[in-house]
């Protein structure tokens, strides 16, 4: 029964993740923000890591340029993505977009690694791009020719592009770590390649004048959205299996949505409603049988 609990909350930290990077986008440049949250998680990753296991996990002379690919794909490019699309569209928005990622890792999977496209999954796929284009163009598809997607929009799906990256690169990671160990290292990576960005963007000349607001929705997005969540997350698929667990994921836009309305006050519109059941349809019929792939883990077999 804990278990369960805990991948709710999983699911509802990592709906809050859209709320915490709004906030934040409005006020710090994406390069600091991604390099505050990776630094924090990194230290907490691996204080776990050594906690658990008294060592840090080795890393095998093969497996440095995937972990390294993974940290330039999943941490800097993906919330470089992330912080600057937050900053022009709202955060329920912005979920519904990213929430299409399983569907587009199950596409290059099977074209890069012949993953069987079920119709099922293919189901899944039609569903689930039908809803983000609905949300993208606001109930306006055909306005989509014209100019109706913003660079907001542009910017997350460069965060789904990413984590596409980021998630078939994992498989060749995982090979020879752990998943936490896997995700631990691209975050230290990550944080690390953000370093020389966010310097010199003057976050270092600036640290004491950051509002103590956004301190605590960095905080957030680094020990909820990525120490707590990973590690809740990891304890529910030991338990109940990766379908089990996956299936928790689904909730991440829904939250994502309900805590925009009651946090930052965002509108929740007809077409946005209609676009988030047929993402999370659609990522339901993707993620069925025997694969689950989310926005904040790699691919994990059963």
């Amino acid at each position: 029964m804990i278990v369960w609990i805990k991948l709710l909350f999983t699911a509802l930290f990592w709906g809050g993740t859209f709320i915490a990077g709004r906030v934040i986008s409005q006020q710090l440049d994406p390069y600091s923000a991604a390099f505050l949250r990776f630094a924090l998680a990194s230290f907490f990753l691996f204080s776990i890591i050594y906690s658990r296991k008294k060592r840090f996990p080795k890393l095998k002379k093969e497996v440095i340029i995937p972990v390294l690919l993974l940290g330039a794909t999943g941490v800097l490019g993906y919330n470089v993505f992330f912080f600057s699309g937050l900053k022009y569209i709202h955060a329920g928005r912005a979920s519904l977009i990213i929430a299409t990622n399983p569907v587009f890792i199950s596409i290059f999977a099977s074209i890069f690694f012949g993953e069987r496209l079920t119709a099922v999954k293919v189901s899944g796929v039609i569903l689930s791009v039908i809803g983000a284009v609905i949300v993208i163009s606001n109930g306006d598809v055909a306005g989509l020719l014209t100019d109706r997607i913003g660079i907001g929009d542009l910017f997350l799906v460069g965060c789904v592009a990413c984590w596409v990256a980021y998630s078939l690169i994992g498989k060749v990671a995982m090979n020879h770590l752990t998943p936490f160990a896997a995700v631990s290292y691209s975050a230290l990576f990550g944080a690390l390649g953000l370093l020389v960005p966010a310097w010199k963007h003057g976050l270092f000349t600036r640290l004491t004048e950051i509002d103590p607001l956004i301190w605590g929705n960095i905080f957030y997005l680094s020990i909820f959205g990525t120490v707590l969540g990973f590690f809740w997350y990891y304890e529910g698929i030991q338990q109940l299996g990766p379908t089990k667990a996956g299936l928790f994921i689904n909730f991440v836009p829904v939250s994502a949505i309900i805590l925009g309305y009651l946090v930052l006050s965002e509108p929740v519109t007809l077409y946005l409603f209609i676009g988030a059941i047929l993402v999370v349809s659609g990522v339901y019929l993707t993620n069925s049988k025997k694969r689950v792939i989310h926005r904040n883990d790699y691919r994990i077999k059963k």
